[in-house]
């Protein structure tokens, strides 16, 4: 495949040809299969288009590490296909990817489903460190605590055959194409930019979600625009297969009857027609109404080159994890504050930042340097930041290795007691 090529992704089509087009997005560690007891129903109206994440079901591992890409994927497998418009539900990282597709893609898109989804998902520093644990341990680990994460326990136990399902997807998962889907969405940050969505839109969500649960769809609904809420009682995250029925009633009645029409490509107008009725989506009485959501307060147009200081807070946090930074930033009084400020936009916003060397080859060289200088106590959360930045341990152990023929034995060995520490408490699964 040429490098300039973008891999398109593993897809079925269901339905009539002649059909609008409606695609089901999964979420992360699952497959096309996740939406079999919808696809009946839904395409008796529309051409159901499934697909799989990179190196998920079989598909080729061609790992994507931003929903962007991601999106820009589904639109060149979409456009070799001939599809132009179609309407779109997806779950949790597939609700992200219908996100992207209403803010950069409008015009792509007639109407929006998003299952279990949020404009931003959880913790950067809980994603990246499941990627360590992927890295470190392998798919296991994350695989035999999806059906906790994914169903009610009630669920769980009644269904072992769909539960034990679940944990064989996330097993058969390649690796690399996981990690790099949690970097995708450790990145993934919408919440400012939720008004500009302007596509009909459904949120619909499980009433149990202990992952992205009505709160973070309160969310949505209050910054999108005319969003409606739909609330699923009994249900998890993985709502499409633990309440197939509800979700596919759902999901008909908002695509039959919120539909955007086509931009007329002549005028790049779009035509205005009557708004169509909205069905009733019921909220139990459990889940409380709808959170009030502060507007976003919009950011100045930046001029001339942007501050270092901005860029070395963020790829400081994505190296050291939020919550190491936060520390930091708060220790800072009169005294130290110009430091940190210091440290912020020279060390991490010029130097951590420039392209001549990737993360995991800094890492390498910054845990040589503090080697030799004694730093253990900053080498403890360099070992960290090796591992988020792609090290593993073995390749960390080669590091030290090295450093002890250069810098010493004695330095060496104590920096091999702090190192073997740290990874011990960043690989080791929870149970």
């Amino acid at each position: 495949m040429s490098e300039t090529q973008t891999p398109a992704l593993q897809y079925r089509l269901d339905g009539p040809e002649d059909a609008p087009v409606l695609i089901l997005g999964p979420s992360l560690g699952t497959t096309w299969h996740m939406w079999d007891r919808q696809v009946p129903e839904l395409s008796k109206q529309w051409r159901i288009f499934r697909f799989d994440l990179p190196g998920h079901g079989g598909a080729p591992a061609y790992p994507a590490g931003s929903v962007a890409e991601l999106s820009n994927r589904l639109l060149a497998t979409l456009d070799g296909l001939g599809v132009h418009r179609f309407g779109y539900a997806g779950c949790a990282l597939g609700g992200a990817v219908g996100i992207e597709l209403a803010l950069r893609h409008p015009e792509r898109l007639a109407s929006l489903g998003l299952i279990a989804a949020s404009p931003r998902f959880g913790t950067a520093d809980e994603f990246r460190q499941r990627g360590v644990i992927v890295r470190t341990n392998g798919l296991d680990p994350i695989a035999r605590t999806s059906p906790e994460r994914w169903f009610t326990g009630g669920f769980a136990a009644a269904q072992p055959a769909i539960t034990e399902w679940a944990v064989q997807m996330v097993r058969t998962t390649d690796p690399g194409c996981y990690i790099a889907a949690c970097e995708a969405l450790a990145a993934f940050d919408v919440r400012a930019e939720l008004g500009r969505v302007g596509v009909p839109t459904l949120v619909l969500v499980g009433s149990d979600d202990q992952v992205t649960g009505p709160a973070e769809a309160r969310t949505l609904v209050a910054g999108i625009p005319d969003a409606r809420l739909a609330v699923v009682p009994g249900a998890s995250h993985l709502v499409p297969v633990e309440q197939p029925a509800a979700v596919t009633d759902l999901l008909v009645r908002h695509f039959s009857s919120a539909w955007q029409p086509a931009y007329d490509s002549t005028t790049g107008q779009m035509a205005i027609s009557a708004a169509p009725v909205k069905p009733a989506l019921t909220v139990p009485s459990q889940v409380g109404p709808v959170a009030e959501i502060a507007p976003a307060v919009a950011q100045p147009e930046a001029t001339g080159r942007p501050d270092p200081f901005d860029t070395g807070l963020k790829v400081r946090r994505e190296v050291l994890g939020d919550a190491h930074v936060d520390r930091a930033l708060a220790s800072a009084d009169e005294f130290s504050g110009d430091f940190q400020e210091l440290i912020t936009r020279y060390a991490w916003g010029e130097v951590w930042n420039r392209p001549g060397l990737d993360r995991r080859s800094r890492s390498c060289v910054t845990l040589t340097a503090l080697v030799a200088g004694g730093h253990l106590e900053e080498l403890a959360f360099h070992t960290r930041a090796a591992l988020r930045n792609g090290l593993t341990p073995v390749e960390i152990k080669e590091v030290l290795l090295q450093a002890a023929v250069y810098c010493g034995v004695p330095a060496a060995n104590s920096a091999f007691k702090v190192a073997q520490q740290v990874i011990r408490e960043e690989t080791t699964p929870e149970e």
